[in-house]
């Protein structure tokens, strides 16, 4: 059955009321497929037997659909088993998590390890992902729980502990250590929370990064990195901001090849410090291959430093994948690097601002609201709108400019969990837009420019950018670059002072509660339930819903909406009304005009449907 628009409404105001009874919070995480650890694990000790999670089963399903799928050789000889049958005294952390614990198997999921590695660098990030308390001794019962940000909520993801193996040798994450094993366990979780193993392969590091933490990315392209990039990089990892870089690869058949520096081309590696004598240390989630040219493990540069300087880069000779480079280097060799705030405070300064933010569920359906981007002025203004008031300006500008500064940060949900449908990210972007409190209709694209935009359309999950503008009123339109194309989004905005927000599921909650009234209305006179009032009554009932209408009005009314036996459904009782309502109404900005234009009309046979459902939930 296809996802319709208002089901999409329908769950949206359903979170909405989760949401407020702290549902989806970090001390209240959602159970990711209806499993909650606590009585799964208690139920698990009472029986005395070992968790088997048929949500995630130990067969080729969890492995992929294509190439870890069924008719695949690499699959024919992998055998799940529990650390306590791979070697003896397993153990979930072994001394401490560290970066050195992420050591990357048969997967192209270098993305993913990159933003472990930096997990393990702030302890209170790491075990808000990874719960303590887990172990392969006391309780022990092969169940084990991780938890990630998803689309704005926190998840609670159960696994049990049987794991891939090959020849009894792990065959995706492991750690440096034979019997620790949280690393690859994370990596279970991961998997499941998207489908599969296989759905891993090849990402950016930033998505991996914004799961661990809720934060909000920014990218620096290397050739136009702005000048004061190193004290950037070094706030950052102040601010417990997780950082990751690549080198990219021109030609995509080259992808993870090795150069003769020791880097890797379209490979992912973190960015685990950066000190003061202006070296930068990076990592390799392969847990080998490092970089062979000046403050290199072996190189002649360290010579020249002290052994108590040494000693507080925690340089070591050792082939562990982790290496320092010259900031100089860096640059020269790296073209991206990639940095997840945990909020958006602004790196250029020194100040850490408090900033407000607004997290906006949306989505753009085929032949209603997936207009494309502006090259497409026919279609364009049917996208979502999202209407932003900018109320204070900064404190203190720098440039004495009266301005508001804010971070959009649009991002596509599901498309690494639906690629086993042939779902591939789409292209996206969105454009600001200032304007007077009305809905956007197609005539103002043809004539305005953008105030502001994303710099490019992109398929990434992710497009993030930082925007200063004048108070005022403007609205956002995010959208995919080609219309037509029906997909989930989350549009967040970070705003360094006040601002309100004026969103479609808001307006469309005003036009919930109006049906719900006329729902009442129509009961009332709908007496013997035969699903229908007959013209008289609708009289009535147009008056009890605050309408006052002359003869002619009422004649116009029988004659569109009444059937051959003067009769009324409850649909066309409730579009009478809505059309009704936006004629009549005199808050422009409230109007249910402008909400059936956010939701457009064919979506209103659901909306009533549903009213009938929710109405007792709400209850």
């Amino acid at each position: 059955m296809p996802y319709t628009p208002s089901g999409f409404f329908c769950d949206r105001l359903i979170r909405e009321r989760e949401r407020r009874d702290g549902e989806g919070s970090l001390s209240k995480p959602l159970h990711f497929s209806g499993q909650d650890y606590a009585p799964l694990k208690q139920e698990c000790l009472t029986k005395k037997c070992l968790f088997e999670d048929d949500t995630f089963p130990a067969t080729v399903e969890s492995l992929g659909y294509k190439e870890l799928g069924h008719k695949s050789n690499k699959v024919k000889n992998i055998v799940w088993k529990r650390p306590k049958e791979i070697c003896e005294n397993p153990q979930f952390i072994v001394g401490g998590a560290s970066r050195t614990d992420i050591c990357q198997g048969d997967l192209g999921d270098c993305w993913l390890l990159a933003a472990i590695a930096c997990l393990t660098l702030n302890e209170k990030l790491l075990y808000r992902v990874v719960p303590q308390e887990q172990s392969y001794s006391e309780g022990y019962c092969g169940i084990f729980h991780f938890q990630f940000w998803r689309y704005g909520d926190w998840v609670d993801v159960v696994i049990d502990d049987r794991i891939p193996t090959l020849n009894n040798q792990l065959v995706f994450t492991k750690s440096a250590e034979r019997n620790e094993f949280w690393s690859a366990l994370l990596e279970k979780a991961y998997a499941k929370l998207h489908g599969s193993y296989e759905a891993l392969k090849g990402g950016n590091t930033t998505e991996a990064m914004e799961d661990f933490t809720g934060g909000v990315t920014e990218f620096y392209e290397m050739k136009e990195a702005p000048k004061e990039l190193y004290k950037i990089m070094t706030k950052a990892l102040e601010r417990g901001s997780m950082m990751g870089c690549s080198i990219d690869s021109l030609v995509p058949a080259r992808f993870e090849t090795r150069t003769t520096t020791g880097l890797v081309k379209g490979h992912a590696y973190s960015v685990t410090g950066v000190e003061e004598v202006r070296l930068v240390r990076l990592r390799n989630p392969w847990g080998q291959v490092e970089w062979n040219g000046p403050w290199s493990d072996n190189s002649k540069e360290w010579a020249s430093l002290p052994k108590g300087e040494k000693d507080k880069l925690q340089h070591q000779s050792a082939e562990d994948g982790e290496f320092w480079m010259s900031f100089e280097d860096f640059k020269k060799n790296y073209t991206k690097i990639e940095i997840c705030n945990l909020t958006p405070d602004a790196l250029e300064d020194d100040k850490i601002h408090k900033w407000t933010v607004s997290v906006n569920e949306g989505r753009w359906v085929r032949g209603c609201s997936a207009g494309g981007c502006r090259n497409h002025p026919d279609t364009f203004w049917t996208n979502p709108q999202y209407r932003l008031r900018l109320l204070e300006e900064d404190d203190d500008p720098e440039d004495n400019e009266v301005a508001c500064s804010f971070v959009v940060s649009l991002m596509q949900k599901n498309r690494r969990k639906d690629r086993k449908l042939g779902a591939n990210l789409f292209t996206i972007g969105f454009a600001i837009y200032e304007v007077s409190p009305q809905h956007l209709q197609k005539d103002f694209f043809l004539v305005n420019s953008s105030k502001a935009r994303s710099k490019a359309y992109i398929n990434l999950r992710e497009v993030t950018q930082r925007f200063r503008l004048t108070p005022g009123e403007y609205v956002i339109i995010p959208s995919t670059y080609e219309p037509h194309q029906e997909g989930e989004f989350l549009l967040r905005v970070f705003s360094e002072k006040r601002n309100t927000s004026e969103l479609n599921l808001q307006e469309f909650r005003h036009l919930w509660n109006k049906i719900k009234q006329w729902q009442g209305i129509f009961q009332h006179y709908n007496s013997d339930q035969a699903g229908s009032i007959n013209s008289y009554e609708m009289r009535n009932a147009v008056n009890d819903a605050g309408f006052r209408l002359n003869n002619q009005l009422y004649d116009i009314i029988t004659m569109r909406y009444a059937n051959e036996g003067m009769n009324i459904d409850f649909d066309s009782f409730i579009s009478c009304l809505v059309r009704l309502e936006a004629m009549f109404s005199n808050d422009s900005k409230h109007a249910i005009a402008q909400t059936c234009l956010n939701i457009h009309h064919h979506w209103l046979h659901s909306a009533c449907l549903m009213v009938f459902a929710l109405t007792k939930a709400e209850q």
